[in-house]
């Protein structure tokens, strides 16, 4: 059986075009190599994020505490760095390791106790916000040494030369059609629904546009930053743990039906707690480019991520109520989303005027995806 062209298929692409067209009427320098290359930076901040949340939204949960643990972590690897002179990749492994526990805890606490995800995490949030400026001691603490350049710094000041980001688009150019082609395959082998294949080269083609003019505008500035790189890698594990194994499954069966997943044999209650622990993983990577971008950790490092990052996954398709979301969606969400904050931004828009803006094109998201699947 297969699928048939329809504006849903494209509704993201187009709703990204015109606000990218609207930004670009009103701001030259919004499509410079230079705006774009920050918009890389700060789109791989959100979408590494969001893709955290992604795994935990599938199964029915949902993290509040994310925003506050990016300032933690990165805190704690900032002071480390600075204050106690550890190198930055055994302070980042430390930060990982930190985020690793408390994560597994409160997963620990959400399956085992029954104790809402809202309200542990809404806890984690107010409790990680004061833990994070004690560990800082409300000072701003940078992230290098004079100027010194260490690995903790380099995750959004390093830039892949220019035949390193055509190396890179041709390698992920090539994995997304080999692994379209592949599940395309085993979903035909299955008599399950697939797109046509006047569908299938269109979306492919798009998306090797998408990414070669991107590479190409990029080089433009000083490359490709390695923050997108990160993306890259944590987009494609999260991706093949959703779709290609039995814990991917087992994230879905949840979130459509807890109780016929627990029936079906699924360890539910050890899926749930994986997740949140790949959660706090991908929090710690995200505190660290975080605090990275910012130059130094201060108070306001992470502040409201965890709306953005629920945000970026809504838009993007994914449900609250569990059992529906992927990773395109998430990182076309994570895309809009940035691009919002950013064009704002060179506007000199009021912080006010962001928050209702951000709120407004969340509602609208939600309904028109609401509205085209009728």
């Amino acid at each position: 059986m297969q699928n048939k062209i329809s504006i849903r298929n494209f509704s993201l692409l187009i709703a990204l075009i015109l606000i990218w067209l609207s930004f670009a009427l009103m701001s030259d320098t919004f499509l410079s190599a230079r705006n774009l290359s920050l918009l890389s930076i700060e789109l791989a901040v959100t979408a590494t994020l969001a893709l955290g949340m992604l795994l935990v939204l599938l199964p029915r949960q949902i993290d509040l505490s994310v925003g506050s643990g990016v300032g933690l972590i990165g805190g704690i690897g900032s002071v480390l760095v600075f204050h106690y002179h550890w190198p930055a990749i055994a302070a980042m492994a430390a930060g990982v390791v930190v985020a690793l526990i408390i994560w597994s805890l409160m997963g620990t606490l959400i399956v085992r106790q029954k104790v809402p995800a809202f309200i542990i995490t809404l806890g984690g949030l107010l409790s990680f916000k004061g833990l994070f400026w004690l560990v800082i001691q409300n000072s701003t603490v940078p992230v290098t040494h004079g100027t010194e350049i260490n690995l903790y710094s380099a995750l959004t000041t390093y830039y892949l030369p220019a035949w390193g980001g055509y190396a890179l688009a041709a390698l992920i150019v090539g994995a997304l059609v080999l692994s379209h082609l592949k599940s395309r395959r085993q979903r035909l082998k299955h008599n399950f629904q697939v797109d046509d294949g006047e569908m299938t080269f269109l979306k492919l083609f798009v998306a090797a546009q998408i990414i070669l003019l991107f590479v190409i505008v990029l080089n433009q500035f000083r490359g490709v930053p390695l923050s997108v790189v990160i993306l890259g890698v944590v987009a494609f594990v999260v991706h093949v743990i959703t779709q290609h194994t039995p814990f991917g499954r087992h994230l879905y069966a949840i979130g459509g039906n807890e109780e016929a997943a627990l029936l079906s044999g699924i360890p539910v209650q050890r899926v749930i707690i994986t997740a949140f622990a790949l959660m706090g993983g991908i929090v710690a990577l995200t505190g660290y480019m975080q605090t990275a971008y910012a130059g130094a950790s201060t108070t306001t490092v992470g502040d409201l991520m965890e709306l953005d990052a629920i945000a970026a996954c809504v838009i993007g398709g994914t449900s609250l109520n569990g059992g529906r979301g992927k990773v395109v969606g998430v990182l076309f969400g994570a895309l809009i989303m940035a691009s919002l904050l950013n064009g704002m931004t060179l506007m000199a828009v009021a912080p006010e005027f962001k928050y209702v803006a951000r709120g407004v094109v969340l509602v609208l998201a939600v309904w028109m995806d609401v509205a085209l699947s009728k």
